[in-house]
């Protein structure tokens, strides 16, 4: 028995949430079979925002922007060279607390700049986009710290539960899977910060924080520059 069924059968025997990677019961989707899905209501629900900042739909780039204190998913489109906001949407769910993740089993959501890994039609938690943790910067620290086993399967999922991803509801990710899935996951970047800090700065991170955190930071921060706040 492969180990994700297995798993799925635990969690369901033991009436857990099942992992946002985990398959349905039900006859397998594409990608293709969503996007034709949602097409209308997504279209629906959001063309009208890209009319008004004039930018294309679906977008040439996009990018995701989660911010972990103020709870707050933002979605920006690139229109002529210019990053535009195109709405925000609540994180119903995330656990942890500000820092990234270090270990497998530590229920932290990731921080710093990743890409789109795998978009998964067949999510028990309706639709997920699984990010690109652990990536470069993840690995180079953890082999400095000397850690191993640093988890993964971290997703951005529908419902409104989640352990160690991120939960936006199911109106949210069939807006954000379908544009994804439109725009490209080699044009769609993720920003994970631990709060907005195009508002405040990160500070002198403690004593007892690990060095590279401040590093970490400094990326992130400029990073989100080229995405300002305001109306």
């Amino acid at each position: 028995m492969k180990r994700a069924h297995l798993l799925t059968l635990c969690a369901v025997f033991l009436g857990l949430p099942l992992l946002p990677g985990a398959p349905v019961d039900a006859a397998p989707r594409t990608v293709a079979d969503v996007v034709d899905r949602y097409r209308a209501p997504v279209e629906a629900r959001l063309k009208p925002s890209f009319t008004a900042r004039q930018i294309a739909f679906p977008p040439r780039k996009l990018t995701l922007i989660a911010l972990k204190e103020e709870r707050l998913f933002e979605l920006w489109a690139e229109s002529a060279g210019q990053w535009k906001r195109v709405r925000s949407y609540p994180i119903l769910a995330a656990s942890g607390r500000q820092g990234p993740k270090l270990l497998e089993g530590d229920l932290q959501v990731p921080e710093g700049v990743y890409r789109i890994a795998l978009l998964n039609p067949n999510s028990s938690y309706h639709l997920s986009m699984k990010i690109d943790y652990p990536n470069a910067f993840d690995r180079q620290q953890a082999k400095q710290d000397g850690r191993t086993r640093l988890g993964g399967e971290i997703f951005i999922h529908g419902k409104d539960v989640s352990i160690g991803c991120v939960a936006l509801g199911d109106e949210a990710i069939e807006e954000l899977f379908f544009l994804v899935a439109k725009t490209g996951r080699e044009n769609t970047q993720v920003i994970f910060a631990p709060f907005d800090l195009r508002k405040r700065p990160p500070g002198q991170p403690p004593r007892a924080q690990r060095p590279w955190i401040a590093q970490l930071y400094h990326t992130i921060s400029a990073e989100l520059k080229t995405y300002p706040t305001g109306p």
